[in-house]
């Protein structure tokens, strides 16, 4: 048969992920204010955005042609990624683990939740607050707990020479604070 009378599809879409990788048999550690996020966004998702798109796609697809039909095509594409999205946040918070960073016990050490302040060999300041892999946000200073700088981080006390890998390679960091509260 010539390849005129084929019909072309476009190629499957993989199901990109809709956040970072956990590594391979590690917990998925989370604070409770991190975990509220996470409910809070599925459930705007679930009872406010998917309804909206929805009720979008139901009103286009009865205008008559689908195929050119804009409000139509964008919102199936639209709900495609609310539902992956609350998948994605459904799995993640079945096998979340809260852990609260004002329980820790030992304070003089670097653990999970912990803000931390610490210099780099050019003297800049930096604080981070080690969080769970997915709420972690860099522009609040928040920072994963497998992340290098975090995994470099653990266990330190105040006044430990720590090593990093950077892009740049090994950068050694010293720890100046460590505190256990909210936010940095």
């Amino acid at each position: 048969m010539s390849k005129a009378f084929t019909k072309e599809t476009e190629p499957e879409e993989l199901e990109p992920d809709d956040g970072p990788a956990l590594p391979r048999g590690a917990k998925n550690y989370i604070t409770p204010a991190g975990l509220a996020r996470l409910q809070a966004e599925l459930k705007q998702l679930h009872g406010v955005e998917r309804p909206k798109v929805v009720e979008v796609v139901s009103w286009a697809a009865g205008n008559g042609d689908r195929s050119e039909n804009g409000d139509y095509i964008y919102g199936k594409k639209r709900l495609r990624e609310i539902d992956r999205r609350i998948r994605f946040l459904l799995k993640r918070l079945e096998i979340a683990e809260p852990v609260d960073p004002a329980l820790q016990t030992n304070l003089d050490q670097v653990f999970f939740g912990a803000t931390v302040t610490f210099c780099n060999d050019d003297d800049v300041e930096r604080t981070v607050r080690i969080v769970g892999v997915d709420e972690a946000r860099l522009e609040e200073g928040e920072v994963s707990w497998v992340s290098p700088v975090a995994r470099a981080l653990m266990k330190a006390r105040v006044g430990d020479v720590v090593k990093v890998q950077t892009p740049k390679g090994i950068d050694e960091i010293e720890v100046l604070e460590i505190t256990y509260g909210d936010a940095p």
